[in-house]
């Protein structure tokens, strides 16, 4: 990638997405601190969006609190009167400890406001997907009712799997949701994968280490677009493409590549895609009556810059729909939340389970904005929002110093022992978990660019 091949807009609009969405989950789940360390009758002096060394971008003081915007968009945070934190003030901790400081509090109310950030991002995570599914309904795939299967690429056939197949259990579990079933795989190390071809079910061993493969290698396999369609009349050329040259029209309908009849849209692109460099011969449907050869050499990209029509998909593939009411979303909602607590733990335990490169399985801010839609949509929003906020609940629950599940681990150690850690080791733990916070930042960082550059 260089810098001319860049798509400001779409910078742009995802970048405001993901400013909008952190601040939205900084807010709240700084709040939840807040008002807990309030309620204990703890001093806030400080309540910030983003980051503000040196300089702030607004401030305004309320009563014994300063609130204010930083200028690093990376965070947020509340200062409360008597706590070892990032800002490691420790002319408070030379003097004796005042009523209204944090460390004068017992050790379980100085537990709640520590785990009070977190609750709050689980409680938001779990509002905005009932409120998601009290306003938009939950529309899924059925992936036992595909009528043409999936599309397998390399790797699924590699394991067993055609193109054709439809997937109707999971180690003997029947499958529902067919957006659901390649993160189940991957997820949940599936051994089994029932399918049904040409009409008879057909069992598929995977191999063990499938999801570390995926993950170390950068592949692809199977996911929620994998879903085989009928050859559909042409929607989009792009007008400086390959396609465009060779005189490829709108609503054009390719019925053979090279002389082989296609019914399908994976065979034709790839078909394409092991044609690189090569000529090839399109006989096309125009205008329903008329045909036309076009020979195209596939450019070194494995692309010719055409793409089928969606606006009758709905038509072909079958959805289910699940409609609640306000009260009937509230419980719905959170299971969902809790399926994607769990969902992401596995994720981690993939991760961090010794069979997998770090690197290639950990995003920053910049693999962050880039699940972003390219064009704002609400929906897709807030399903992100929710989903960010259930992560950033898990990460913060970490038993690193600096992080809230360090500081309540703390305070867990001093309501099982009775013993209070002092404050000279509180000091040289914050520091060490800054030390770890900001190394994992600069990783994040450092990974991200890596990966942005190397798709280049």
């Amino acid at each position: 990638m260089t810098l001319l091949a860049i798509d400001w807009a779409t910078v742009g609009i995802k970048a405001v997405q993901l400013i909008l969405s952190l601040s939205i989950l900084v807010i709240l789940h700084e709040f939840g601190h807040y008002i807990t360390a309030r309620i204990f009758k703890c001093r806030v002096e400080k309540f910030y969006l983003f980051f503000d060394p040196w300089f702030s971008l607004v401030k305004k003081k309320v009563g014994e609190t300063e609130y204010g915007i930083g200028w690093i968009p990376l965070g947020g945070y509340v200062k409360i009167s008597g706590m070892i934190d990032e800002s490691m003030d420790k002319e408070q901790l030379k003097e004796p400890p005042k009523p209204y400081e944090f460390r004068s509090k017992p050790a379980w109310q100085r537990l709640i406001i520590m785990l009070a950030g977190i609750a709050m991002n689980v409680l938001l995570g779990f509002t905005i997907y009932s409120m998601m599914l009290w306003t938009w309904g939950d529309e899924y795939t059925p992936a036992q009712k595909l009528p043409y299967g999936i599309v397998a690429d390399s790797l699924a056939q590699s394991v067993g799997l055609k193109s054709g197949d439809v997937i109707m259990a999971l180690d003997g579990k029947p499958t529902q949701r067919f957006e659901q079933v390649p993160l189940d795989i991957l997820l949940n190390n599936t051994k089994t994968i029932t399918v049904n071809r040409e009409g008879k079910n057909v069992n598929i061993l995977l191999p063990n280490d499938l999801a570390s493969v995926v993950i170390n290698k950068h592949l692809h396999f199977l996911s929620a677009g994998d879903i085989r369609i009928p050859i559909q009349p042409l929607d989009s050329i792009v007008d400086t493409s390959a396609a465009k040259k060779a005189g490829f029209l709108k609503n054009d309908k390719i019925i053979a590549v090279n002389n082989h009849p296609v019914q399908f849209w994976d065979e034709v692109s790839s078909t394409i895609k092991a044609n690189k460099n090569n000529l090839l011969i399109f006989l096309v449907l125009r205008n329903d009556r008329d045909t036309a050869i076009l020979n195209i050499t596939v450019p070194a990209s494995g692309t010719i810059g055409v793409s089928p029509s969606v606006k009758d998909l709905y038509k072909i593939i079958p959805t289910d729909s699940v409609h609640y009411s306000f009260f009937g979303s509230i419980p719905a909602g959170v299971a969902k939340g809790c399926e994607t607590l769990v969902s992401y733990v596995r994720q981690l335990k993939i991760i961090f389970g010794g069979k997998v490169n770090i690197a290639e399985g950990t995003s920053g801010p910049i693999g962050i904005a880039n699940l972003f839609p390219a064009s704002w949509d609400w929906q897709a929003f807030w399903s992100l929002t929710a989903f960010l906020s259930m992560i950033l609940a898990i990460m913060n629950l970490l038993p690193i110093p600096g992080l809230d599940g360090g500081h309540a681990l703390f305070c867990l150690y001093e309501i099982i022992t009775k013993r209070k850690p002092s404050e000279k080791f509180m000091e040289y733990a914050q520091v060490a978990g800054m030390i770890v916070l900001f190394g994992l930042m600069i990783f994040v960082f450092g990974n991200d660019i890596f990966k942005l550059f190397k798709k280049g």
